[in-house]
Formats: structure tokens, C-alpha cells, sequence
């Protein structure tokens, strides 16, 4: 192990983005088997309702699959090979873990757990029984035709019961019309092979464990159990870590100003991937980045989602999406895509890292690429860039982008 800790800080940040997906142009394949393959390796992809770009679930795989459409995601639903439930939010899953998933089901189901605490289970009983009997609904679909007023406020009750319902595992999503939940019940939506035989917790610690290393390369105990409120579960995997450490299964490796990071000797003894020359795009719901803590542990760079901060107080903009380029987030760029232009603006680009002079010509290159790869993927026939930060960048990637 390199006695380092600068030198194994570079280390984890070249594992982390290969095994995120972002060193290379094809890492799990193209079209529906590629995004098939990537949602099984990164566990979910987080759905957002923001559509400043084309939305996150679709951003995050278009940016690790070739020929990704948005489509796949409801072909995947309807072939059973992915589900929609709450990960650390809304997200899609790989159907192979949707045991897992039926935890946080049955904690709401027993009360353990709240996702309304003001029920009314008589609507939820007959939500359930129309369902039953006419098929996949959608929320809409419970408005009263003809009234507009009555049909609002007797929709609201009957969104949160098809949400209790959902949340409790009693109805699942069956795919999106637009961005409307079509609910159907399980039985109908599921695979019959589906495995929905309650784990145990250690069962789920080791999950979430192996699924850490397996994404990012590293884990700590912090990062193992992000946004997980149960202290059960907490307890379990630390206990988890701590006989891995004791057997030797996992291993400490030191990290500039931020103590250990721990790691298996089998990863650990990976070849490094050579740093990449593309440049990649990111939503701010990349899996990547989701973990603001670890990124600014291995490279040293602070993000923050700005659309939540009043405008004011805004630093780089309302959508800002991070950017890689070799072993290292390199900044940040505020865009937007004008969907009635087809024009994608980049409203600012802010490079916060040095670039070498070796590497420059590489760079621009390279973001010229992306861009115009983000720009078709958002239906856009054009792109300009508004400003940017060091200045002195604005004229040769103004010329590289046309």
C-alpha cells in the first residue's frame, strides 16, 4: 500500500470514477442492454422532477450508455428488470433488489415508519379495489369528470392514498406516462421470480456495503449508511465494519485531512486506470457526486445544488453540472436547454482546477465533445456559451464549440 496519502488520494478518485462508469465511452455496453447493465452496477438512479436539462434518471445513464433512451427506463419496468421505489430518494432499481426495498414496505405497513400520518384508510381501500377492477390508474384518473372544482379536491386525497399504497408496497408503478405514475397492483406489475421474502438487517448492511465498494472503490461508515435513518441498521453495519477490519477484509488507506478511508486488499490491489481524456457531464444527482462529504474528501471540491438557494445567495447558478476531466472534478457549468429554440445555453462555465499546459488542447477538445453530446441529447440543434471563469478560456472553447 502506498505509504502516501497524497499519492492514495489519487488513487481512490481514478477507482471511484472508473467504477463509477466515467473513464471510459462504453464501460457497461449501449442501448437498452448498456442501461440494463448500469442500473444493475450503480444500485439506482435518483429521479427528479427538475427539467432545467433533461432529467436526472435519464442524464445520469445517458452519461454512462451510448444510444441511451429515454424509453428504456419504461421498457426495463415492463420487462421486469427494474422497479420504481425510495432508495435515499425517488429512484429506479434493479429488480434484483427489490427484497431489499420491501424493508422500508413493512416498516411503513407496521407503523414503523410514517410516509403520511394523516391516512384515510376507507379511500385507500377503495383506490385499491378500483384498481383491482379496471387496471392500471393514474392519479388523474380519480378526478370527477365534469367538475373541476369538486375533481381537484377529490384528486388530492387520492394521490396521497395511491402514494400510501405505493409506499407501502400494496401498489407499484408500472411505468410513467410522461412524468405521471401509472400504479398497478404487484402482482400484475412484478416478475413471478421476484425474490420479496423480507432480508435481515445484516443481510441489508452487507448489501449496502459490497454495493459501496463496488460503485465508489472505498467505503467508510458514514458513507455505508448515507441518509439511512434506522440506528439498527447503523449499528449492524459497524459492527459489520469492524469484523471486517479485524479479519482483514477491509483495509485502512489514508486520505489527505480526512483520516482513513477503508478499502478490500483485492481493490486495492487493482491496476489504476490512466487518467481519462474525456470530458463527462454530470447531473447533480449523479451517483458520483450524491455524497457532498466524499467528494470533497478525495476531490476537494464543494457542491452544492443551487435551485434551493434563494437566488441572492447563488454562487455559480440555478442548475450548475459538475464536470470531470482526467482523474479530477475540474468545475462546474449553469445550464439550460430552451426546448421551444433547440438552443442549450451555457450560461456560465467555471473551470476551478488548474489545467495543464500539456493537457490543454486535449481539454478543450474534449469539452467541445461533450457539450455537443449533451446538446443532442437535449434536443438541441444548437449551444452558445454566455461566460466564463478564468476568462481566458471563454475564446478558444467559443471557437472549439462552432
Amino acid at each position: 500500500m502506498p505509504s502516501s496519502p497524497a499519492s492514495n488520494a489519487t488513487k481512490l478518485r481514478r477507482l471511484a470514477l472508473a467504477k463509477q462508469g466515467l473513464t471510459r465511452k462504453t464501460p457497461f455496453g449501449s442501448g437498452l442492454a448498456g442501461t440494463t447493465a448500469a442500473l444493475k452496477h450503480l444500485g439506482y438512479v435518483q429521479i427528479d422532477t427538475i427539467s432545467v436539462v433533461q432529467r436526472a434518471h435519464h442524464h445520469v445513464l445517458a452519461t454512462r450508455v451510448p444510444n441511451y433512451k429515454p424509453e428504456h427506463l419504461n421498457q426495463m419496468l415492463n420487462r421486469g428488470l427494474a422497479f420504481e421505489y425510495w432508495h435515499h430518494a425517488a429512484a429506479y432499481m434493479p429488480i434484483e433488489d427489490y427484497r431489499f426495498a420491501r424493508l422500508r414496505m413493512q416498516d411503513i405497513q407496521d407503523g414503523v415508519r410514517f410516509w403520511s400520518k394523516r391516512r384515510d384508510l376507507k379511500l385507500e381501500k377503495k383506490v385499491l379495489q378500483r384498481i383491482r377492477a379496471d387496471g392500471a390508474l393514474m392519479a388523474r384518473d380519480f378526478e370527477a369528470p365534469g367538475h373541476k372544482s369538486n375533481g381537484w379536491w377529490e384528486w388530492k386525497p387520492a394521490k396521497h392514498a395511491l402514494e400510501q399504497l405505493f409506499m407501502m408496497g400494496e401498489l407499484c408503478v408500472a411505468r410513467r406516462d410522461g412524468f405521471q405514475k401509472v400504479y398497478d397492483l404487484p402482482e400484475r406489475v412484478l416478475p413471478s421470480k421476484v425474490v420479496t421474502q423480507l432480508p435481515s438487517t445484516e443481510a441489508y448492511a452487507e448489501h449496502l456495503l459490497a454495493g459501496q465498494l463496488a460503485n465508489y472503490g472505498h467505503v467508510t461508515t458514514k458513507s455505508v449508511t448515507y441518509l439511512q435513518r434506522s440506528s439498527a441498521l447503523r449499528k449492524v453495519s459497524n459492527t459489520l465494519f469492524t469484523e471486517q477490519i479485524a479479519s482483514g477484509q477491509l483495509i485502512a488507506v489514508d486520505v489527505p485531512d480526512a483520516g482513513p478511508v477503508y478499502t478490500t486488499p483485492e481493490i486495492w490491489a487493482q491496476r489504476t486506470p490512466a487518467p481519462s481524456a474525456r470530458v463527462s457531464i454530470l447531473s447533480p444527482f449523479d451517483n458520483s457526486i450524491i455524497q457532498r462529504e466524499r467528494i470533497q474528501r478525495l476531490f476537494n471540491f464543494d457542491y452544492q445544488i443551487e435551485c434551493y438557494v434563494p437566488a441572492p445567495k447563488r454562487k455559480f447558478g440555478y442548475f450548475c453540472l459538475p464536470l470531470t476531466f482526467g482523474d479530477d472534478l475540474i468545475g462546474r457549468m449553469d445550464c439550460k436547454a430552451h426546448r421551444d429554440t433547440q438552443h442549450l445555453e451555457i450560461r456560465g462555465l467555471f473551470l476551478e482546477k488548474p489545467i495543464a499546459d500539456n493537457a490543454r488542447d486535449k481539454f478543450i477538445a474534449a469539452f467541445a465533445s461533450a457539450c455537443h453530446e449533451f446538446r443532442r441529447f437535449n434536443q438541441c440543434d444548437e449551444i452558445t456559451l454566455n461566460q466564463c471563469q478564468p476568462k481566458e478560456w471563454l475564446k478558444p472553447l467559443r471557437a472549439a464549440l462552432g
